[in-house]
């Protein structure tokens, strides 16, 4: 059986503190931790009964006591150490699949919740930074857990099983012990907040390095092509020395962190130590020679395992860190809205626009204003218009990526906003100005998102698209890698493509924005062809530069500064005087 990642189920993130949201994500796994702490304590034993051993051992060497007693314990010891490999098995049995399971969850959940977040939003974001939260920060929460898990239960076990056996063989010397961990409390606690705003001011840095290490790598084309590697650097070299400059002030205060707490455990060791020596030396209090030497041992044991301890603070600094910016995407409230909506089975592809306006967040001025337009079932409609006239917004408003801010939009006679609209896209395809394909083969990227598609079916709708002539001349045919975002292929080439796509949806709703602005002749001449095929009996939103492309379209749309200006025909605009002849003049759109 084929596993399958699942979502993180909803949490409050926001104001909840980050421990208690790794307590969540391990919720189901509680048993199964428990299980793995105990097995923990018992095969790291050896660690902390070593001292006690040893001290046992010693007395019968000084007092020579019955020689039974040696073996006793060195046998006792032996057992427990044979005991640590069937232990360290199943302690990791019981551990890694739970770090794995929370690890896997959160970026499934940050996918899943990327994809349902508004365009609007992915607008805003930077995908640098989102690819930073998935890849990054998960990473990060996972190396704590696995770091306080190994480090952290170790150092935990080591020094209560410590504390247990000093209290137990020489009470005396419990209150003093008691002094290293509020000791190392305070130095941690002083730190604790330095570390945790300079963790997330150089997490912010990466974050920022990697948007431009994204945007250098689609830039390289112009940047080679117009010489401009040195700007190019240049760019990228600020934000380098920034996260140089984070990451150093970070190092700074680990640094300090590590220095200050080494110093004060082993100062209190090195007393301690002496005090316990001065003691046995003058018989007070009962001390052996073998209790001088167990106590020295657990000196060394809970100073190190308090220094463990602390070594983590920066880890789960970090960790929480990224904790809390994981939960900012987890919880971002910014969602299309389609839950408990209606369910789109089938549509004919009718639509009413009703006195809509629109207008973008941090903005004043209306994208569209008081925009009304039926359009029947199978119609070609073309929009055009200047720059920033409102084309693309009308586009997103219809795929439903935008909602009205004011008016409505109804799909065969039902309120587009009572839809499940990811149901409705089912009946929708888009081919944009530029084509997006993915790192795969022509048959992946054609039948992307239907898996049983047969391969008479992308035939069929290569040979629609114009595309499998070209395709049948590839070394690979259908198998061919098209390379990232399509690399090894010209624009025509990627452009039939995204039509073969669109074909073999057999959409209801066809949106064309600007497929065929940036071909040269040839090219534009197969792909008017091939969406020729396309448009047939659908609805077809066109939005194009040139306005041959769209002379055949059953009415045309004409925008002017978000408002509806002129419609009819192209020949009927033609003859009036307005915005689409003064376009026509100029012959663009």
């Amino acid at each position: 059986m084929m596993y399958r990642s699942e979502p993180v189920d909803q949490h409050h993130y926001r104001g909840e503190h980050p421990l208690r949201t790794v307590a969540y994500l391990f919720r189901q796994d509680r048993s199964r931790l428990a299980l793995g702490a105990c097995v923990f304590l018992v095969k790291s034993s050896p660690t902390w009964l070593l001292p006690l051993v040893t001290a046992n051992v010693v007395d019968v060497v000084v007092a020579h006591q019955p020689v039974l007693r040696l073996w006793l314990n060195c046998c006792l010891l032996l057992g427990l150490l044979l005991l640590n490999y069937p232990g360290q098995l199943l302690y990791v049995r019981c551990f890694s699949p739970a770090i794995r399971r929370v690890s896997n969850s959160l970026r499934f959940s940050l996918c899943q919740r990327l994809q349902e977040l508004s365009i609007g939003y992915h607008t805003r974001v930077n995908s640098g930074v989102l690819q930073t939260k998935v890849v990054r920060d998960v990473e990060t929460i996972e190396q704590m857990l696995q770091q306080v898990t190994d480090g952290g239960l170790g150092a935990i076990s080591g020094l209560v099983g410590g504390l247990i056996v000093i209290g137990w063989r020489t009470p005396s010397f419990l209150p003093v012990f008691l002094l290293v961990v509020p000791a190392a409390a305070g130095v941690m606690m002083r730190l604790r907040v330095r570390l945790r705003t300079q963790n997330e001011t150089f997490r912010a840095e990466v974050e920022q390095l990697s948007s431009r290490v994204i945007e250098m790598s689609a830039l390289i084309p112009i940047t080679r092509g117009h010489g401009l590697e040195r700007s190019a650097l240049e760019r990228v070299d600020g934000t380098l020395r920034r996260v140089r400059a984070a990451g150093l002030t970070l190092d700074r205060t680990n640094g300090k962190f590590g220095a200050l707490s080494w110093i004060v455990l082993n100062t209190l060791g090195v007393s301690c130590l002496a005090a316990a020596a001065l003691i046995a030396y003058y018989g007070t209090f009962g001390v052996t020679p073998g209790d001088v030497v167990m106590l020295s041992a657990f000196f060394t044991n809970l100073t190190g395992s308090v220094a463990v301890l602390l070594s983590l603070a920066p880890a789960i600094s970090r960790g929480l860190a990224s904790v809390r910016s994981v939960g900012q995407v987890l919880e971002e409230p910014e969602l299309e809205g389609n839950e408990g909506k209606t369910v789109v089975t089938r549509t004919v592809g009718a639509f009413d626009f009703r006195d809509v306006s629109f207008v973008y967040p941090d903005t004043a001025q209306l994208a569209i204003q008081s925009f009304s337009l039926s359009v029947r079932a199978g119609e070609t409609i073309a929009i055009v218009g200047a720059s920033g006239a409102g084309k693309s917004t009308i586009l997103n408003l219809i795929t439903g990526f935008l909602r009205p801010t004011t008016g409505h939009i109804e799909l065969d006679s039902v309120d587009m906003e009572t839809l499940d609209l990811r149901t409705f896209r089912r009946f929708v395809s888009v081919v944009p100005q530029e084509t997006i394909l993915f790192e795969g083969s022509i048959r992946q990227n054609v039948s992307y998102g239907l898996e049983h598609a047969t391969e008479d079916a992308i035939f069929a709708a290569l040979r629609e698209a114009n595309a499998l002539e070209f395709v049948r001349r590839l070394p690979d045919g259908l198998d061919t890698v098209v390379g990232e975002r399509g690399a090894r292929l010209s624009g025509g080439q990627k452009q039939r493509l995204a039509i073969a796509r669109a074909i073999i949806r057999d959409p209801r709703v066809l949106v064309l924005d600007e497929a065929t602005s940036a071909l040269d002749t040839q090219s534009e001449s197969l792909i008017q062809e091939a969406l020729g095929r396309l448009m047939l009996d659908r609805t077809t939103f066109v939005v194009a530069h040139r306005l041959s492309t769209i002379r055949a379209a059953d009415r045309i749309v004409v925008m002017d500064s978000g408002r509806l200006s002129q419609i009819g025909t192209h020949e009927t605009l033609l003859r009036t005087p307005g915005a689409y002849a003064r376009l026509h003049a100029v012959g663009a759109a």
